[in-house]
């Protein structure tokens, strides 16, 4: 019975001090408090990562805009991406002869075209401008393209497996790219065609002399 007694007041006693002592309490808050930053007088706060939005005193024309248009927030903002990066650009549309395959591609009316010397495009007459894969879209016709490749097969030949005719393709020179034939495009988007020659007879010499060749496949 003593001992029993003596053990329950020695547990109430370390019971109470903890439940009536500030120390300990206190000592837990600050522990949790010290995670974050203190946000005292001057403290800068962190600008929005990358996917976040603070649009500030746009928030209500935004929210007008999304409900005007009926447009979830991620097409309000792929409209405004592409109204911005495409500035200045046109929508093309184009395919092979059959129209089993079609495409759209967005890039200047007036087009900068190549004029290869290589041995296959020689033989396929395989004049094309270069667009970034970012403003190509295929829109039908994935499953009617087979491919041709020889060498260093890192050119893709693709064309119609129906009509044999390749409206685009991916350039050894340019494999984060596209090369869109003009000839293929359909009528009234292009304005004016100019064309440069280039020595695919010799192609690592041509390619690595040219200015611009290499950039014309970057967004």
């Amino acid at each position: 019975m003593g001992r029993a007694t003596a053990g329950s007041a020695r547990r109430s006693r370390r019971g109470s001090a903890a439940a009536s002592s500030p120390a300990g309490g206190s000592r837990r808050g600050r522990g949790k408090k010290a995670g974050g930053p203190a946000a005292g007088p001057g403290a800068q706060t962190q600008p929005p990562g990358p996917g976040a939005f603070d649009l500030g005193a746009q928030s209500g024309r935004w929210a007008a805009f999304q409900e005007r248009h009926r447009l979830s927030c991620e097409e309000a903002a792929r409209l405004l991406l592409d109204a911005y990066e495409y500035r200045g650009l046109v929508k093309h549309t184009g395919g092979c002869h059959c129209g089993a395959v079609r495409f759209e591609v967005w890039a200047s009316a007036d087009l900068h075209v190549f004029n290869c010397n290589c041995s296959i495009c020689t033989k396929k007459q395989n004049r094309h401008f270069i667009v970034p894969a970012s403003r190509f879209k295929l829109l039908k016709g994935a499953d009617n393209l087979t491919t041709y490749t020889f060498n260093t097969h890192r050119a893709q030949h693709t064309f119609c497996k129906t009509c044999g005719v390749q409206s685009f393709y991916t350039p050894r020179s340019n494999p984060d790219g596209y090369g869109i034939a003009p000839h293929c495009l359909d009528d009234g988007t292009v304005q004016t065609i100019v064309t440069e020659d280039i020595n695919g007879k010799e192609w690592e010499k041509a390619v690595k002399e040219h200015k611009t060749i290499r950039d014309m496949s970057k967004p």
